[in-house]
């Protein structure tokens, strides 16, 4: 492998996790596959490949470049922008086919006019805000809204939406009471004789713990690429990690007692030691605060970081694995013979989400797609 630092994505674990959706979810619903974020830094352009390979109906996007991109690389499946798009934008998503969030009247009527002037009809999602706060229209403002919608020249009311904050939990209960507010709104719909579209809520923790929320279709994110919530919270689904991060051993040298190592000198040996430096930093987004805390596995062993992580290297206690050589293969998240470092565990560590351990995985990281 000629990489200083690669991560490996296996779409066959990838493939594994959508069908373990499919299964949790029965016929007739349909999945819009979360890509955002360059596939939850595993690719999105190799990920969407396979997915669409798999029978996936839909993809979801965050920034209009996403989009672009995927349709650049010859995707042609929907899909859906999550985020509300700014005006300035309308026009380039219409050309890309690209259906659009609208939570408000001035969006909605923004998506109309620049539809009537390409001349194309536009694809739009309504967003309801059941309680995530974020962006959407009030639940009890949905009606209204959704009326001013179907009413627009050029715009095709496809599908409504919400979403849970916290369905990936133990306790579900706000959950259930969203999606009572969600199926409120469509009742009102057919009250008011408005047809209704494609309804999706469920994201991963839903797909897995609340199957009345499974409705037409599903989101899944986290659990397609193989994570669970935390390193606590598991979800009632069979995952297989899409992701493997790797470097290699690029210097080795023996250091005596007392010595310091990295910035800082934050750790000094305190017995002979054999340093192992790894050809991976805080700029490959191998995170910081794993300084002297963190591990390695190097040939099936697990190896202590000591000293700070620098922005292009660290360096590794191997004393206790005298075969490690110059050039071997040393996993940072993943699984190296019987040992494994897991992203929920790393997550844990740092105190935050595994979403973010694998999508700060920097951009000069090459991914290496494997089936």
């Amino acid at each position: 492998m000629p990489h200083r630092t690669w991560a490996e994505v296996n779409l066959s674990h990838i493939i594994h996790n959508y069908e373990q959706i499919k299964r949790a979810t029965g016929p007739g619903v349909k999945v819009l596959a979360a890509v955002k974020a360059n596939a939850y830094g595993h690719g999105a352009v190799p990920v969407s490949r396979a997915l669409a390979e798999a029978g996936v109906d839909m993809l979801g996007i965050a920034a209009l470049s996403e989009a672009i991109e995927l349709r650049e690389a010859g995707l042609r499946l929907p899909m859906l922008l999550f985020g509300c798009v700014l005006p300035d934008g309308i026009g380039e998503a219409l050309e890309h086919a690209v259906s659009l969030t609208v939570c408000d009247t001035d969006l909605a009527d923004d998506v109309s006019e620049a539809a009537r002037r390409l001349g194309r009809a536009a694809s739009v999602h309504v967003k309801i805000d059941t309680g995530m706060g974020r962006i959407g229209v009030r639940h009890d403002e949905a009606l209204e809204l959704i009326r001013h919608v179907s009413a627009l020249e050029a715009v095709s009311l496809d599908g409504i939406w919400t979403h849970f904050p916290a369905a990936d939990e133990t306790d579900v209960s706000f959950a259930h009471e969203q999606l009572a507010l969600f199926g409120a709104v469509v009742e009102a719909m057919e009250a008011d004789g408005i047809p209704v579209p494609l309804r999706h809520a469920a994201n991963s923790g839903a797909i897995a713990q609340i199957p009345e929320a499974h409705l037409d279709m599903v989101r899944p994110g986290l659990a397609l690429y193989g994570y669970h919530p935390t390193a606590d919270r598991v979800l009632p689904l069979d995952l297989r990690p899409g992701m493997t991060l790797k470097t290699r051993i690029s210097f080795v040298k023996k250091l005596p007692t007392g010595a310091s190592v990295s910035y800082g000198r934050t750790f000094v040996t305190r017995r002979p030691t054999r340093a192992a430096t790894l050809p991976v930093g805080y700029a490959d987004g191998f995170n910081r605060l794993r300084s002297n805390e963190g591990e390695v596995l190097v040939r099936g062993r697990r190896a202590p970081i000591i000293g700070r992580i620098c922005m292009d290297q660290c360096v590794v206690d191997v004393t206790d694995v005298p075969e490690a050589q110059l050039g071997d293969e040393v996993v940072l998240y993943g699984t190296q013979g019987a040992e494994t470092i897991s992203v929920e565990s790393v997550a844990k560590a740092l105190g935050t989400i595994p979403n973010e351990v694998v999508c700060a995985v920097g951009a000069r990281v090459p991914r290496v797609h494997i089936r």
